[in-house]
């Protein structure tokens, strides 16, 4: 079955750096686009970044444009997110995201503080 793992989160101090991971199984990672989201206390959960198949091409919402950058390794199954400069409003909860024939899945996230 299809599973999304993350990692990487924790408590950071503004302008600090976090490399988020996600872990893919039980589908062929190469061959989908994937998305990371994140969540904030109270709001909804909105898209950050997505890659195409080959990580050839990518997109930012304008917040992270020049912060975050995400990339991906097929040969290890493995999304990622570089996260630099860091600010108190990137506290979330972080999540990846894969849509395979049509079903949504999602990892169980992981917690990014940014506070001093």
């Amino acid at each position: 079955q299809v599973q999304l793992v993350e990692s990487g989160g924790g408590l950071v101090q503004p302008g600090g750096s976090l490399r988020l991971s996600c872990a893919a199984s039980g589908f062929t990672f190469s061959s989908y686009v994937m998305r990371w989201y994140r969540q904030a206390p109270g709001k909804e959960r909105d898209l950050v970044a997505h890659i195409t198949t080959s990580g050839g091409s990518t997109n930012y919402t304008d917040s992270v444009k020049g912060r975050f950058t995400i990339s991906r390794d097929n040969a290890k199954n493995t999304l990622y997110l570089q996260m630099n400069n860091l600010k108190p409003e990137d506290t979330a909860v972080y999540y990846c995201r894969v849509n395979v024939w049509g079903r949504i899945y999602w990892g169980q996230g992981t917690q990014v503080t940014v506070s001093s």
